[in-house]
């Protein structure tokens, strides 16, 4: 595979997590689906491999995300802005503490957003674990499992 296309499967891929963090977009099918063209470009045992893994990380990830409470929609609570925040947030920890760095920096990014907004410690804290319940533990399932199939694609890429 050239330069390009692998270029082309990674800007789909940043795409796919970006579209995690919009409502009615569905981000982690376009991981998957990027995987899945670099697989069957590729051709390589490692490439079905990561592709396999990468079904079954996504299957767990939707597995998981319908046992946890239903999005409670209250005006407001989990807002755009917040979800970008949390990403974010998720990405850096990601990098900084490979794979376990996520949790605590999508907390984080939405703590920072709501200690920004708010001003006062025990009020960010009151918004965080609203926002959390209202759809952030769903938003960070979906994400966090973009996120391992993209780290397992740069780690085949890169070998």
């Amino acid at each position: 595979m050239g330069v390009w296309e692998l270029l082309l499967v990674g800007v789909v891929m940043l795409l796919g997590l970006g579209g995690v963090l919009t409502p009615g977009v569905p981000g982690s099918w376009l991981v998957w689906a990027a995987t899945l063209w670099w697989a069957f470009q590729d051709r390589r045992t490692l490439a079905l491999l990561v592709l396999a893994g990468a079904t079954l990380v996504l299957l767990v990830a939707q597995a998981v995300r319908l046992q946890l409470p239903p999005r409670r929609r209250r005006q407001g609570v989990l807002t755009q802005r917040l979800a970008m925040r949390g990403g974010l947030g998720a990405l850096i920890g990601f990098c900084v503490v490979p794979v376990v760095g996520a949790l605590p920096g999508f907390v984080a990014g939405i703590y920072l957003a709501e200690r920004a907004r708010l001003g006062r410690h025990g009020e960010a804290m009151t918004a965080t674990r609203t926002v959390l319940r209202s759809g952030g533990w769903r938003l960070f399932t979906e994400f966090f499992a973009g996120l391992l199939i993209m780290a397992a694609w740069l780690g085949a890429v890169s070998a």
